[in-house]
């Protein structure tokens, strides 16, 4: 429950008022009055923009509709002081006497407190990683793979029914060459000598397990067989082997899926569901044959210079019509594309959303044009574009890894830095902003370093409720027990700051869950943690704000409470983006 949702309540009875007194027309919307914490804590606890919506309706200026709303508002006894800033913004101060009943909450709601229901069991699919089967996770794949995870997680959190996919691309010809780098190796456990890895097949050392698995399953058979025979059984064998890699390495980072949807699927089973998808937006007049003009910029991987069939993609807001058959008579992948995401709307999903590299930024229009054509705009698809992560140690770039043969694994960042590390580093930043990962600042114990700090607070935190047994053996530190405490004795100003970050977490995670963002739960955390450590070395300063106060027990037990509370804001923040709380000073 958003803890300011009553205040809401209390600015739309004032806007009620001036209706009623023929001030503002009583037809007018109050759709887009919203209330929030400012940027600035400097102008109060909550703003509206009220009179900002209200005032074309009413015919005065901003401030003039302001200054006939405030006077109402501000008769609220939890609101001890209202302004009027700018062009007619109203700022809320709210009275000392509302926060011990947001600390309360907070203790009384537990690990459910911040959960929504906001998203009232609605079924979302959310699609990440996909990577192709043909190798272990790369660091690149990495960010994708947290952020789809996160985002998941906060979806669920908000109410969502929340399902994660992979779409396993095992029907390209990136698939043959694994198979064929596959094969190589199998001859190598056979004891041949390969000799350097042919250019266009994949130099790993990873492909090794998989030919001595081909030797142990099939002996030399295979040896004796054209590749039109082996292809694929090698193929088969190789990409089962690569997502049992890609399952165990995503499990490192705590990431795991409830769907493995093959590609191959779609074509290789009793139904031909992309010749459906094909039929199905033919019926509706979006498929013809046709020329393209060549692309500008880069060529598209798809463009051939041919009559060709055709999706009005452009009806939908892409730029350009797209192929669907290549001049081979194979689908193209957006023509394969079409048809997972169909199959996904069949399968109940209204909303989807994708997380890409940012380099399939050019697919965007087409996916969001293909959608909106086969659900006749009942779906919404929402594509998040990870940009590229860059590796540095000490602000040297790292090097590509001798195992992968042309990149850093997922795998060996986890095992030097550990996963809460990783996953908490690649959601400090905008999906949309590239990231400079070094591994020396992320294990440094400073406040430069995110994840350590947002620890930190939770592990001093832990100290504080071990160490009051000491003074006050007997105190029921229980969160149901600690919220009876004598909270109104909490009045410093750095207390009161504390309870207005934690009074901020559940709009924040509501805000996050409609922006599909959940780097605004780790700059969140980063903020909440800063008022923590900021009341805690106050209190090394001046004594009488210390947690425990051994002389005053009821104070001692408001104080805790406040830190109890800390403590489940943080413990739930962080398992939302799958970080283990730390619990010990180191």
């Amino acid at each position: 429950m958003d803890v300011f949702a009553g205040f809401h309540g209390r600015v739309l009875a004032a806007v009620q008022q001036l209706k009623h007194d023929g001030v503002v027309p009583v037809e007018a919307s109050i759709e887009a009055v919203n209330l929030e914490p400012p940027k600035d804590a400097s102008h109060g606890d909550l703003a509206t923009n009220a009179a900002m919506v209200l005032a074309k309706a009413a015919g005065l200026p901003p401030r003039a509709l302001a200054e006939r709303l405030a006077p109402l508002i501000a008769a609220d006894l939890l609101i001890d002081r209202v302004e009027i800033a700018g062009p007619g913004f109203i700022n809320l101060t709210l009275a000392h006497a509302f926060w011990p009943s947001v600390l309360r909450m907070v203790l009384e709601q537990g690990a459910d407190y911040g959960r929504s229901a906001m998203g009232k069991a609605a079924a979302v699919n959310v699609e990440y990683v996909s990577t192709n089967p043909t190798g272990p996770i790369h660091v690149g794949h990495c960010r994708g793979a947290v952020f789809g995870d996160a985002l998941a997680n906060l979806l669920a959190f908000a109410g969502f029914d929340v399902t994660r996919e992979y779409y396993v691309n095992d029907a390209g010809a990136q698939v043959d060459v694994l198979a064929r780098s596959a094969y190589l190796r199998y001859r190598e456990a056979q004891g041949e000598d390969i000799g350097e890895i042919p250019e266009g097949l994949y130099p790993g050392d990873y492909l090794k397990p998989v030919g001595q698995t081909l030797v142990e399953r099939h002996g030399r058979a295979l040896l004796a067989m054209p590749e039109r025979d082996w292809l694929p059984i090698v193929r088969a064998e190789a990409v089962t082997a690569m997502l049992a890699m890609i399952e165990a390495d995503l499990a490192e980072l705590g990431i795991r899926h409830d769907v493995f949807f093959s590609e191959r699927s779609l074509t290789a089973g009793p139904r031909d569901e992309v010749a459906e998808t094909i039929g199905e937006l033919k019926a509706k007049g979006l498929i013809y044959i046709g020329r393209l003009p060549p692309p500008k910029g880069k060529v598209d991987d798809d463009w051939e210079d041919r009559e060709q069939l055709l999706f009005r993609s452009t009806a939908f807001g892409d730029d350009v019509d797209r192929p669907l058959v290549k001049s081979d008579g194979s689908y193209t992948y957006f023509a394969a594309d079409m048809a997972y995401h169909r199959d996904k709307f069949r399968r109940g999903f209204n909303t989807m959303i994708d997380v890409w590299g940012a380099d399939h930024s050019g697919h965007v229009k087409r996916m969001q044009a293909a959608v909106a054509a086969l659900t006749e705009g009942a779906g919404a698809l929402d594509i998040k574009l990870c940009q590229l992560v860059r590796l540095f140690r000490g602000g040297e770039p790292v090097k590509m890894s001798k195992r992968a043969g042309t990149f850093v694994t997922l795998r060996e960042v986890v095992d030097e830095v550990g996963p809460g590390s990783v996953r908490f580093m690649m959601l400090y930043r905008k999906n949309d902003a590239p990231l400079d990962f070094d591994f020396v600042k992320v294990t440094e114990q400073s406040r430069d370093n995110p994840v350590f700090y947002v620890q930190y607070a939770h592990a001093r935190a832990s100290s504080v409720l071990r160490n009051v047994g000491d003074v006050f053996p007997d105190l029921d530190l229980a969160e149901g027990a600690l919220a009876d405490a004598d909270l109104a004795r909490l009045n410093d100003q750095a207390e009161t700051a504390l309870i207005r970050r934690m009074a901020q977490y559940p709009s924040i995670v509501q805000a996050a869950a409609v922006a599909h963002e959940p780097h605004r739960i780790a700059f969140y955390l980063y903020d909440l943690a800063g008022d923590f450590h900021g009341l805690w070395n106050r209190g090394k300063d001046s004594p009488q704000l210390r947690f425990i106060n051994e002389s005053d027990r009821e104070l001692t037990r408001a104080r805790v409470a406040l830190v109890a509370a800390t403590k489940r804001v943080l413990a739930s923040g962080l398992g939302m983006l799958g970080v283990h709380a730390m619990f010990e000073l180191h």
